[in-house]
């Protein structure tokens, strides 16, 4: 078999033709306007030096051509932006090397590195609707859905648009490391229903108007009305983000209401990876309860990616709806017997069970836990890739000791050294009052 010599260059004066007519064919039928005139501008600007004069918001033109044992079989032009963002317009490769070689994604790495070294936050493109492959692949490579416009570029054709936030490692890394548990509202334990309700208060009252005690009261005195399932009641349901301490990080109210939506509120969290949890995790916990949720809030920037990359759709802007001169919005994500268990898990340990090294994963005997079955396939999220898995084997234990004399602990953590490391991140992970809860591990076969 011959070798293949894959090249990504920058694009010289000899490649104008070979770009405006690839342009030209490959986007008419997607966008409006003079494509050829496009290319030109782009091209000149680029060869020039890279610098944009004409642009307003533009600062910054580059264009990079990948061969394939010299031949031409793609191209990536990048826009710098003066808001230290980056633009992919557009990304083409050409038929004959469609599906080969994974040049796409090739030129998408070379730009997203680019954009890093320009010191860039964010990489975002636009793609019509009806370019089913093209959406695919920029959502696989961890783009987000940020909304979509009709006729925007060409009449009749939907245009979607995709970010993809480059954050640092040390940002990353910090969103993974606390380790958060989201659960049903203990209505015997005085001490977290009192964080619940200093959390609320103090956490809301400067979105909403008319958060007391009083109003506290009544959200508890729903959460006793439950048992009912009667909308008529208006019933609640509460739950209660935690971390390893046992301090409240975060809470979430939940109302059915009359034609099966559920209002998911309040909605409050102190922290993006609370916020996270809960957004994670309710969602299967409401599938008996109706078949779409829908949350009044008003997010932080950092919140409004979470709920676009976890799937919500914003809905509705409703200005001083619940406090004047506050925009709140309502975001919404469709459910149903479909909707897959989704479990959070932290980043390293995503990447081991993917390669196949970590194939046990243990928790605690949760109620949502328990209800896992052989068999049944769970999505795998970490707070910026998903996978999804399917469950092989369940087995119980009492406590760690027993759990750990019985299971290879290099299934468990094959990144730790030793059987007393395991036992030590598991006891610190979850504290002796949630260890009571019995033990489970969970065996993953990838899908």
């Amino acid at each position: 078999m011959s070798s293949v010599n894959i090249v990504i260059r920058e694009a010289q004066e000899g490649d104008f033709a070979w770009v405006e007519n690839l342009m030209q064919n490959t986007l008419e039928q997607y966008y409006g306007g003079d494509h050829r005139a496009h290319a030109k501008r782009i091209f000149d600007a680029h060869i020039s030096g890279g610098l944009d004069f004409l642009g307003f918001f533009s600062f910054e033109q580059r264009m990079f051509i990948v061969e394939v044992n010299d031949e031409r079989a793609g191209m990536i032009h990048v826009v710098g932006k003066r808001q230290s963002t980056y633009k992919i317009s557009p990304l083409i490769i050409t038929p004959e090397f469609q599906g080969k070689f994974g040049l796409g994604s090739l030129l998408l790495e070379h730009a997203e590195n680019y954009a890093r070294d320009h010191h860039a936050h964010q990489l975002y493109c636009t793609v019509a609707g009806s370019n089913t492959a093209a959406l695919q692949f920029f959502l696989r490579k961890g783009f987000i859905m940020a909304g979509s416009s009709d006729s925007h570029y060409k009449a009749g054709v939907t245009e979607t648009m995709l970010y993809k936030p480059l954050y640092i490692t040390s940002q990353i890394t910090a969103l993974d490391t606390p380790h958060i548990s989201v659960l049903p509202l203990d209505e015997n334990d005085e001490t977290t229903k009192k964080q619940v309700s200093v959390l609320l208060i103090e956490g809301l009252k400067t979105s909403f108007d008319g958060i007391d005690d009083n109003w506290v009261k009544a959200l508890f005195a729903g959460y006793s009305r439950r048992s009912s399932l009667d909308i008529n009641t208006k019933y609640k349901l509460i739950f209660v983000a935690t971390d390893s301490s046992g301090q409240v990080v975060g809470v979430a109210g939940a109302t059915p209401k009359k034609g099966s939506p559920i209002k998911v509120m309040p909605f409050i969290a102190t922290n993006i990876a609370a916020f996270e949890a809960l957004l994670t995790d309710i969602p299967h916990q409401l599938v008996p309860y109706g078949h779409k949720l829908y949350i009044h809030i008003n997010p932080t920037a950092e919140e409004v990616t979470a709920l676009q990359r976890l799937g919500w759709k914003l809905d509705a802007a409703m200005p001083s709806a619940y406090h004047r001169g506050v925009v709140t919005q309502q975001w919404s994500l469709d459910i149903g017997q479909e909707t897959m268990k989704t479990m959070r898990i932290k980043g390293k340990f995503f990447d081991l069970i993917r390669s196949g090294r970590k194939t046990l994963e243990v928790r605690v005997g949760y109620d949502a836990i328990k209800r896992i079955q052989v068999g049944e396939r769970i999505c795998l999220t970490t707070h910026d890739k998903a996978s999804e898995v399917k469950i092989g084997a369940i087995r119980h234990y009492q406590n760690f000791e027993e759990m750990l004399a019985r299971e290879p602990w290099q299934q468990i953590a094959p990144d730790i050294s030793s059987h007393a490391e395991v036992l030590r991140l598991l006891k610190q992970i979850y504290p002796p009052a949630k260890e009571k809860l019995g033990v489970i591990v969970l065996e993953f076969l990838l899908k």
